[in-house]
């Protein structure tokens, strides 16, 4: 177990990663409330293809928990039954948790793939406690840090089931990333603890700083950015995703404050940069976070000024992500340079 498990924690944060990545796709073309209900979607393991499938029919069975479109109005079978020439309410109960009463197969199937791809990240989940706890007398910190990113995996589902039932509410969906973040935090912590570190870094004093700095000013600029992503969610809900033109219609303080960031955020990181071309350091993940930070600029400058282009979203959420867990593993590799 303790040659594999190495692999298991790689495996783990690859599917979180995932997960951003599938979410920032739902996201990107609006299909939140593709599944109306959670954990199944209108009442099916597997969702409908079709409108029909979900269209009150007279002569037609329908199975308890299925979810049914009537008047614009959902609505749930209260048991198995068959249905009579008319439609009977007796039968059925309204669902009442939010207004949503659409369906969009693209949508729907988009949401499901989201869901399922975190349900395929529990079971290495399950796996990576499993080695966790086998592994409790190697270190003492392999199994608090393997639980308290399941524990906050089970939260996170939680999570999911609040943000479909209070219709994509922004406040939750912001809790929901930064929960995500500190889920990447522990499993790269938990990964820097069970690999062979065979690299020694140098020590300088002014990278050090830098570095301290650009992990404050990232903290910022996501906090920024979430509170960005809900206003456009504001404006989504109520000019309709498709007049994504109007998503940044008159922004808040913090727009304007979340892009002009950018620039310090950008010549901190160029002096890290700089600084361990110069002192040859050996960080190559400063190669890699200078990337992500022109992604993220160049994304964001294509999402204000040519009205969000199709991937731009995905690319400038899920480059976030990235940025953050590369900057919280030089951290850890800073802690212990010589």
């Amino acid at each position: 177990m303790k040659n594999r498990f190495p692999k298991i924690v790689k495996i783990a944060i690859i599917s979180v990663y995932l997960i951003f990545l599938a979410g920032a796709i739902v996201r990107m073309t609006g299909s939140g409330m593709g599944c109306p209900d959670w954990p199944k979607c209108f009442g099916y393991y597997i969702p409908p293809t079709s409108e029909e499938q979900i269209t009150w029919k007279s002569n037609t069975t329908y199975k308890e928990g299925l979810i049914i479109i009537k008047d614009e109005v959902l609505f749930v079978a209260e048991s198995d039954l068959k249905t009579e020439k008319s439609f009977n309410p007796k039968n059925w109960t309204a669902y009442t948790k939010h207004g949503y009463n659409k369906f969009n197969k693209f949508h729907t199937w988009t949401e499901y793939i989201n869901r399922l791809v975190s349900v395929l990240a529990g079971f290495v989940f399950l796996f990576l406690i499993h080695g966790a706890f086998k592994l409790r007398k190697t270190d003492k910190r392999i199994p608090r840090l393997a639980f308290g990113a399941f524990f906050l995996m089970l939260f996170e589902a939680w999570l999911g089931k609040t943000v479909v039932d209070t219709n994509l509410t922004p406040a939750i969906i912001t809790v929901h990333m930064v929960i995500g973040l500190i889920i990447i935090g522990l499993l790269l912590w938990l990964r820097f603890i069970v690999t062979n570190k065979k690299i020694i870094y140098k020590y300088n004093a002014l990278f050090n700083k830098l570095l301290i700095i650009s992990v404050i000013f990232s903290l910022i600029q996501i906090a920024m950015g979430t509170q960005v992503r809900q206003f456009i969610d504001e404006q989504v809900k109520l000019y309709g995703f498709e007049n994504k033109n109007h998503s940044l219609m008159n922004p808040s303080f913090k727009f304007y404050f979340h892009r002009s960031f950018t620039i310090a955020i950008v010549l901190v990181n160029l002096g890290m940069f700089y600084i361990n071309q110069l002192k040859n350091l050996g960080y190559t993940l400063v190669n890699w976070i200078v990337f992500l930070i022109f992604l993220e600029a160049i994304t964001g400058i294509l999402m204000y000024y040519a009205e969000i282009p199709i991937g731009t979203q995905a690319i400038h959420l899920l480059a976030g992500a990235l940025l953050f867990g590369l900057q919280f593993y030089l951290w850890l590799q800073n802690r212990y340079a010589k």
